[in-house]
């Protein structure tokens, strides 16, 4: 008898969580099917790149809208990633390019790790964020690195790159910037 009371309850269980999940799922249709949100994307070109304020690798605070009337490359990356080493020697190497033209601004999203380290061995001279609290990365709503965005002098996003590119692409891109 009380194996049957048990067994119902979890049948009874099992159909209430299968009717809540339906109710609760969109119905996907022939116009949305496949189709992903904004929310899901991130931010797009012609956005306003939203502001925010880390710390350098040397304690210094740096406040994206301070850099407001400059051209702005942002990278999101993180020390464990291949593609994300890859790119950086071409980073450091567009940095020496454009020095105070555009400002490099690399945000690490895994600080715990040891971030000195792989600068050191990258010898790498631009600024270093660390977003510790995960906030920019999830502003920039970023699915995937390395993920770079370009923003003009007026703070849009002129392009957004997912993946590494080459010091050829870097250059192309921000000579699109105004």
């Amino acid at each position: 008898m009380i194996k049957k009371v048990i067994a119902a309850v979890i049948l009874i269980s099992l159909l209430t969580v299968a009717i809540v999940q339906a109710v609760n799922k969109e119905t996907e249709t022939p116009d949305n099917a496949g189709t992903a949100t904004a929310a899901d994307e991130g931010l797009a070109i012609k956005d306003k790149a939203p502001d925010f304020e880390l710390k350098t690798l040397t304690g210094e605070t740096v406040k994206l809208s301070d850099l407001k009337g400059k051209k702005v490359m942002i990278n999101f990356w993180a020390t464990w990633c291949p593609p994300c080493k890859a790119e950086m020697p071409d980073m450091e190497k567009f940095h020496q390019v454009v020095g105070d033209d555009i400002a490099i601004l690399a945000i690490n999203i895994d600080p715990q790790y040891d971030v000195q380290a792989f600068v050191d061995e990258y010898k790498l001279t631009f600024p270093i964020l660390l977003d510790s609290e995960d906030s920019v990365n999830e502003k920039y709503r970023v699915l995937s690195i390395p993920t770079s965005y370009f923003i003009d002098s007026k703070g849009i996003i002129q392009n957004k790159i997912s993946g590494s590119m080459t010091l050829e692409q870097m250059k192309e891109y921000a000579g699109n910037l105004k």
